[in-house]
């Protein structure tokens, strides 16, 4: 017995393993913030889902500028700009943007619909 527990532990600490991090495609964004015509969610939990990733890349881009480091892709997003304005323009940005983010990890391209929408005033 005491054999077969050692040669599982030797297993698992020898065998390469590969988390796979959890990852919103755009086209899977677009599905999340998908809305019906009378504006509600198409997906159960979508809008919570579109805009919790949104708030998230948001929440992101301000840590970084808090930092003293500018982000390539700099935005500035209004003070008193909902999530689900937010939600809007970051749709309507990747529905036209489909072919350069569909099959792609969702922050840039969240990073670019703000980016598109809400540009930083030059000093």
């Amino acid at each position: 017995m005491r054999a077969l527990v050692l040669l599982m532990v030797f297993l698992v600490f020898t065998f390469p393993f590969k988390a796979q991090a959890a990852e919103f495609s755009g086209s899977y964004l677009v599905q999340m913030c998908a809305s019906d015509k009378e504006g509600k969610e198409i997906i159960p939990g979508g809008h919570i889902a579109c805009q919790a990733y949104i708030s998230g890349v948001v929440d992101y881009h301000i840590l970084i500028r808090s930092l003293g480091t500018a982000p390539s892709v700099d935005f500035c997003i209004p003070e008193n700009t909902s999530l689900y304005d937010l939600q809007k323009k970051v749709f309507v940005y990747l529905l036209r943007h489909k072919e350069e983010h569909g099959g792609f990890v969702a922050a840039p391209a969240v990073s670019l619909a703000l980016f598109e929408s809400y540009p930083c005033k030059k000093k």
